[in-house]
């Protein structure tokens, strides 16, 4: 889908059906569905009743086939999200439940990607969407997409979510294609910027800090009487704080401010934080006190879901990319300790829905009990991220395995991997170094990524 992602992170949405059948081999026991709680009735007392109340978010539809209701919006149509007219431009890509729609605001004349999500009832589409809304909303890096607006629209089967992004040209996985319809190799440098930029952005996700919430959530209930008592619309979740408002409103209407780089420093400064009703949607309440480390994962790094943009300068020469990592529907807190069996099986189950099979690291193949799951299934991913970019595919994904109809599964299980010649001989040391040290099976002997991040630094000087 562009980049943009499924419902929930659309592990499984786009796998093949030898992937699917060899997660069904590992899938022993419940099923997401069973594990999850139904879409509406299940949330938070406080967040349910906004979502049912058609006054804090609106979404009206003109042109076509637009309108609520149907199965996706007319190219040619208007979308109104929280008073802002947009300009439906055309369907982008479509996966799952989920459209993603290039859209043009009105006032501004820019461009943006409208992703928008249909939940049915009875399903835990709701649920996953709202917890990508505010995991997205969680970790604020120049390298982690910034979730301009959201707004939630109730139905006669369900809910419709809208998430209002910035557009992206493309992403990692569509230079790998490009390269591969011309017959190019890779650039060694510009990948390893890439690469740079997502391990950058996983920094704000592996080193994340309790904001504190106490103190906001005072001030969004405070804020959310006074727009009640004066009849105003509010976007679904209300989750961003006055300059994360400010911020968005800057990027809509053309005018980006130099704050958006949040000064460079990792991780990033804590800042106010979404409700206790929204914090306990992703079943992941933060508990602890302002400024605890408490780390995520992404769980499905892979190069469709780093998006990169990449700017011609005034001399006409390229500038550095900037990549900026995306689709948060997979994260989740980083480390867990499996105390049951129930829970390993969950654990697969999730890694099965959420996670790309060659791209997903060994130990969420099978989940043991007592086994201590931590951030560094990231590690893994990005190592096979790296490799897939340099070379085509993920090195668990090669052409012969897809030939000879082998087990993805099992050689990520295995750790069967190899570089490829001659094309691999063109490549550094320092940056197969990078690729040898994250696909360890072993997740304790892994790297950490302030380690990843020293390693790109070594191999980009080493270029020089």
């Amino acid at each position: 889908m562009s980049g943009y992602g499924a419902v929930g992170g659309g592990g499984a949405s786009g796998a093949t059906l030898a992937e699917q059948f060899q997660d069904a081999i590992h899938a022993l026991g419940s099923s997401i569905p069973s594990c999850c709680a139904p879409a509406l009735n299940m949330l938070p007392g406080s967040l349910a009743s906004m979502l049912g109340s058609s006054g804090h978010a609106s979404s009206l539809i003109a042109g076509g086939s637009g309108a609520p209701g149907s199965s996706g919006l007319a190219a040619g149509g208007t979308l109104k999200l929280n008073g802002r007219s947009l300009n439906i431009i055309r369907l982008l890509g479509e996966g799952g439940f989920s459209f993603v729609y290039l859209a043009r605001d009105k006032a501004s004349g820019r461009d943006f990607a409208l992703k928008q999500m249909r939940c049915p009832s009875g399903t835990p589409t709701l649920r996953l969407a709202l917890a990508e809304i505010e995991t997205t909303r969680r970790f604020r890096s120049p390298h982690i997409i910034r979730l301009l607006d959201s707004c939630v629209e109730q139905t006669a089967d369900g809910h419709i979510v809208y998430l209002f992004l910035p557009l992206f040209r493309g992403n990692a996985q569509d230079e790998i294609n490009a390269r591969a319809v011309r017959g190019e190799s890779a650039n060694e440098k510009h990948v390893l910027l890439v690469f740079r930029g997502a391990a950058r952005g996983l920094k704000a996700m592996h080193q994340y800090r309790l904001p504190n919430v106490g103190a906001q959530r005072e001030q969004q209930e405070a804020q959310m009487e006074d727009a009640e008592s004066h009849d105003q619309q509010l976007p679904v979740p209300v989750s961003h704080d006055d300059e994360d408002d400010s911020d968005s409103r800057r990027l809509i209407d053309g005018h980006e401010g130099a704050d958006d780089e949040d000064d460079g420093s990792y991780p990033p400064k804590p800042r106010p934080e979404m409700t206790t009703s929204s914090l306990q949607m992703n079943n992941e309440q933060e508990t602890g006190r302002e400024g605890d480390l408490v780390p995520w994962a992404h769980r499905d790094i892979k190069p469709a879901n780093i998006m990169i943009a990449q700017e011609r300068q005034a001399d006409g020469t390229l500038a550095e990319p900037v990549a900026v990592l995306m689709d948060f529907g997979s994260a989740l807190r980083g480390r867990i300790h499996i105390k049951s069996r129930r829970e390993a099986i969950m654990q697969q189950d999730l890694a099965a829905e959420h996670s790309s099979m060659p791209y997903r690291a060994p130990e969420l193949f099978d989940v043991k009990t007592d086994a201590k799951l931590d951030e560094r299934v990231d590690i893994w991913s990005l190592g096979a991220t790296l490799f897939a970019h340099l070379y085509g595919y993920s090195p668990f994904e090669t052409p012969q395995i897809v030939e000879q109809g082998g087990s993805v599964a099992m050689t990520v299980q295995t750790g069967t991997w190899k570089f490829p010649e001659p094309a691999s001989s063109a490549h550094s040391q320092a940056t197969k170094d990078i690729i040898r040290r994250c696909l360890v099976l072993d997740p304790k002997k892994r790297p950490d990524i302030d380690e990843v991040l020293e390693l790109t630094e070594k191999a980009l000087r080493a270029l020089a």
